[in-house]
């Protein structure tokens, strides 16, 4: 059906491999024959968690991301290591980071965050029945948890104090959900 848009790889190389993501550049024939390059990260993907606390606010992270040089906050979120499955993985990094359990769990969605330069792809979950408890952070990794009610998050997003893209687009689903016009898998 979509043949006269498919590119096809001619050759793949490698060219980094760092400790979670590879950088590739392969060549691809295009649909009218003619050849091109594209360049791109492989990345193993992550899980994004929505936790609703039992008060009806959402627990959010402040956390310092290098690349942008500033504070972000976000929803809990980690890379899904090989093999691991991906609601086990929600699961792990929601008490990694918050120490924070959750009794029910739902997918909500994947999502491809950045189609053009990466294969990366996002498993967005909903968590319900949230019971607090020690964090467990990586050695390397500083943040801090917050809980911010859904109108205060949609406004941060309107403001632009929101712009990380799993963060928006987690905020838009759980408005629809919360409001009963989406629903979320089990």
């Amino acid at each position: 059906m979509d043949k006269h848009l498919e590119e096809s790889c001619v050759d793949s190389q490698q060219v980094y491999s760092g400790h979670f993501l590879t950088v590739a550049r392969d060549t691809v024939r295009l649909p009218d024959g003619n050849t091109a390059a594209r360049e791109y990260i492989r990345h193993p993907g992550a899980v994004v968690i929505l936790p609703l606390l039992p008060d009806g606010k959402i627990l959010l992270e402040r956390q310092f991301r290098y690349p942008l040089h500033r504070v972000f906050i976000e929803f809990p979120a980690g890379k899904i290591d090989a093999g691991e499955d991906p609601l086990l993985c929600a699961q792990r990094e929601l008490v990694e980071e918050t120490g924070y359990t959750a009794g029910n769990w739902q997918h909500v969605c994947t999502i491809h965050n950045a189609i053009a330069y990466s294969d990366e792809h996002l498993e967005i979950y909903l968590a319900r029945d949230l019971v607090a408890g020690e964090a467990k952070l990586d050695e390397e990794e500083f943040l801090e948890t917050i809980s911010v009610s859904l109108d205060d998050m949609l406004q941060w997003v309107r403001e632009g104090k929101i712009t990380d893209v799993k963060t928006v687009i987690g905020t838009f689903w759980l408005e629809k959900i919360l409001a009963g016009e989406w629903t979320a898998r089990d």
